[in-house]
């Protein structure tokens, strides 16, 4: 910098009160204000998925809403954080930006629940770029203003401009992939979200305040500092936190893979993955609730004796309790450690009845050596559906694991007996596997539910037909009205999912919409959200 531009801005701090050398500031901090920016906005990106994912599911449209409510409010606060600087730029504007977008995360914790309430009504992909808007696009704008103030605001001259600019978005954006990498792969699951949203906003409060009062020593700074200390303590202890305070919440945790609650309501005991339900027990009994884990047994009766079965999808243990229960050797893949520590703590997993491996399915499929009689899918929850695991390349590797004449057993959720995703799945299956049967379980056949879907290169028939039922609500019953109404799906006219191809995000939104509009109907908001 010039010597007279140095004399300009300490002359210009020294009449403002400020007792440190202004060059100092301008060049150190303008780039810890850019730092704190880019590490804030993909904090709040990543957060974004935990703050609305409970409610409206961690889907390909809630990923699509963030991300265009980022872009967008980056474009905006990008352009009028240029035009806001060449109308003289000022150091205690920058602050100033920091310190509302700061004020405004605080307040997210809060906003969060009457915002999702009235937008629920709108629909999924409407409801969730409402959400995100509200909640996210006011403090991203104010930090897209960041980067163009401070380049007019740090560059000395006209010859350096295209440097500094290059410095400053080269700072913003190391500081953005820190970030990303702190947030998503160790702060979420440690510190949780609503304390991490908090702290976000703390910390841009704090960089803005450290800018206005600077060093200096005054009555005022300091009185200033002390209000906003005691303001973030005291939002920090009354935020609503992760924690399982609310009455039949008995646990919440921030997983690495979404955040997982255990519940109790009316007898029974549910655990939520990202807001939907993946295992439900009766608390008195311990016995499953869902009619799919009787229909799943079906699958014993084409054996003579115990086998060894792989389960995909641990979720809370009903599928492995029933199938060890009865001396088959289970392995489980889960690719999640806190599902199966909930699974062990709150729904009787025992150690002994599974070996449980930690890894994506797919993943332990293509390097396990092992073959196995059964194989059954579980890892299909409402807010979406791993499309990985539902292509004919994953059909082929699961075929590839299975003895001669094994079988895989597939549970899935659909709006209908003969939703198009039931049938593209049986067809792709097809692909692979000489026989396919779906058994279906709920009623009327047009309402949301589960299906079994079987797949071998065995005639998938029985020698005898399941028990006949003395009681509608019975595990037989559950499995004579699946096999009585069982079905196959002619080939033809439908989509093949493959790696290269697969829709199956889009066909899970009227599911989602479905599904968790009963769940919130089921439960006190406080308790599914």
């Amino acid at each position: 910098m010039p010597q007279a531009d140095q004399v300009y801005w300490a002359v210009s701090f020294v009449r403002t009160g400020h007792s440190f050398h202004a060059p100092i500031m301008k060049n150190n901090y303008v780039y810890i204000v850019v730092s704190v920016s880019g590490a804030s906005v993909l904090a709040l990106e990543i957060l974004g998925t935990r703050v609305l994912g409970p409610f409206y599911g961690v889907s390909l449209f809630l990923w699509s809403a963030l991300i265009t409510v980022t872009l967008a409010a980056l474009a905006l606060g990008y352009a009028i954080g240029g035009r806001w600087a060449d109308a003289g730029p000022k150091l205690g504007r920058l602050c100033l930006l920091l310190l509302l977008a700061g004020l405004w995360v605080l307040v997210i914790p809060w906003l969060r629940r009457p915002v999702l309430g009235v937008a629920e009504p709108l629909g999924l992909r409407l409801a969730v770029l409402v959400a995100a808007t509200v909640l996210f696009f006011p403090p991203l704008v104010l930090l897209g203003m960041v980067s163009p103030y401070a380049i007019r605001l740090k560059a000395s001259g006209l010859d350096v401009v295209g440097r500094t600019a290059g410095n400053i978005y080269a700072v913003s954006t190391v500081a953005s992939v820190a970030a990303a990498l702190l947030v998503g792969f160790f702060l979420i699951p440690v510190v949780g979200v609503t304390r991490l949203t908090l702290g976000t906003g703390v910390l841009l409060v704090g960089t803005a305040i450290f800018g206005m009062t600077g060093k200096s020593r005054s009555k005022a700074a300091v009185l200033l500092l002390l209000f906003a200390a005691g303001a973030v303590a005291v939002l920090t202890l009354i935020g609503p936190g992760d924690r399982a305070s609310t009455a039949g919440v008995l646990a919440i945790e921030q997983s690495a893979y979404g955040e997982i609650r255990v519940v109790e309501s009316d007898g029974a005991r549910l655990l939520l993955i990202d807001g939907g339900t993946h295992t439900s027990i009766d608390t008195a009994s311990g016995e499953s609730l869902f009619p799919y884990v009787d229909v799943l047994d079906i699958a014993k009766l084409f054996y003579d004796e115990p086998g060894r079965m792989l389960l995909v999808g641990l979720g809370g243990g009903s599928v492995v309790k029933r199938f060890a229960g009865e001396g088959w050797r289970v392995d489980a893949v889960e690719i999640d450690p806190v599902v199966t520590r909930m699974a062990r703590e709150h729904f009787g997993l025992a150690d002994e009845e599974a070996a449980v491996y930690h890894m994506d399915g797919r993943g332990f499929l293509a390097t396990t050596g092992e073959t196995f009689d059964l194989v059954i899918m579980d890892a299909f929850g409402s807010s979406s559906i791993p499309f990985h695991l539902v292509t004919r390349e994953s059909f082929a590797l699961i075929h590839s694991r299975l003895v001669p004449n094994g079988i895989l057993a597939m549970n899935i959720e659909a709006t209908a007996w003969h939703d198009i995703f039931v049938h593209s799945l049986a067809v792709t299956m097809q692909e692979v596997f000489g026989h396919v049967v779906a058994l279906p379980i709920a009623e009327p056949p047009n309402t949301l539910g589960n299906l079994v879907l079987l797949a071998s290169d065995r005639p998938l028939e029985l020698d005898r037909d399941p028990p006949v039922p003395t009681d509608r609500f019975s595990p037989e019953y559950n499995r004579a009205h699946a096999w009585d109404n069982r079905f196959e799906v002619a080939p033809g006219g439908l989509p093949i999912l493959t790696d290269d191809h697969n829709p199956v995000d889009i066909w899970a939104e009227q599911l989602n919409v479905v599904a968790r509009r009963t769940l919130h109907e089921q439960f006190d908001p406080q308790v599914s959200w």
